[in-house]
């Protein structure tokens, strides 16, 4: 498990109460004696606290990979992939939980060797200290490697450890559309500095910027990922009222976001298919003068 924050650690710590063996990789001996001082990764769910005494070795120990899930974010997920390239056994399967696209095709094409699996995520998770992570909201994990291959064995044992999950030949599908979701909505929330359900009182430049993402996702040869995207991005805002995004959070928190894989990508996309995206272009330079006026990266 490369990447110990919230997704990471929710996936961890039902795998680990379900008995299934799962070892931590961090990057240096400062994380792993804090981690070590923690005594485990803890889990909130239901107001329940379980604290889970999973392995933990940092990621030049010599112990080989097999299966590898890596839950960092979208701009370190290359690097954190290539630190431990050497331990892949051949035939390595790796699992991809980032935000956006471009990070998973950047990795499949580093580590030809393994088989890289996309997954799209709909599931609630925030870190109230470290290495404690809280369920805060019940979803879907979507996999694939868009190759319609068949789903390995071990799909079975996620959904028996509590992980909900689904195999799915149309995942670059589900990708797109979370992609669109996520430039439609998180952009927004950091510039007017507001919870998602807040969207709601802007709908007239929401709604312009799903008409455009719409006219972008059919250029760029996604149509399912285009059909209702308006009527989601009004669910994802209600059902979400009261959350930050987690673009916000990073802000807020003064974290580099992954403008990058979600905007960024959209915007380049629509260009490498001649496709007119005045609004999507607009909101990133906002955006990247936003982070700029904060001190933080605009990549």
């Amino acid at each position: 498990m490369l990447g110990a924050g919230s997704l990471g650690s929710l996936w961890a710590t039902r795998l680990a109460r379900a008995g299934l063996p799962v070892r931590l990789l961090l990057r240096n001996r400062e994380r792993l004696q804090a981690y070590e001082r923690q005594g485990g990764l803890t889990l909130s769910e239901q107001g329940q606290r379980q604290t889970f005494d999973i392995g933990a070795q940092l990621v030049d120990d010599p112990e080989p990979i097999q299966r590898l899930l890596v839950a960092c974010k979208a701009y370190d997920a290359e690097q954190a992939v290539a630190s431990v390239a050497p331990r892949l056994t051949s035939g390595a399967e790796i699992l991809l939980l980032q935000n956006g696209l471009g990070s998973q095709q950047a990795v499949a094409k580093a580590v030809p060797q393994a088989r890289c699996i996309f997954v799209s995520s709909t599931e609630g998770a925030f870190r109230d200290e470290d290495f404690s992570v809280v369920f805060a909201g019940q979803g879907c994990n979507w996999l694939g490697d868009g190759e319609q291959h068949l789903p390995p064995d071990w799909l079975e044992e996620l959904k028996q450890a509590g992980i909900p999950c689904e195999w799915t030949a149309d995942i670059l599908d589900r990708l797109w559309r979370k992609l669109a979701l996520n430039c439609a909505i998180n952009p927004l929330t950091v510039l007017k500095g507001c919870r998602n359900g807040e969207l709601l009182e802007h709908a007239e430049e929401v709604t312009a910027l799903c008409d455009e993402l719409v006219q972008v996702l059919q250029g760029c040869g996604q149509p399912q990922a285009a059909a209702g995207l308006h009527e989601e991005v009004s669910r994802v805002m209600t059902a979400t009222a009261a959350n930050y995004s987690s673009m916000y959070q990073d802000v807020a928190q003064g974290r580099r976001t992954e403008i990058s894989y979600l905007l960024g990508y959209v915007c380049d996309a629509a260009v490498q298919h001649g496709i007119e995206a005045p609004l999507m272009n607009a909101l990133r330079e906002r955006l990247v003068r936003h982070l700029t006026s904060k001190g933080l990266p605009a990549l």
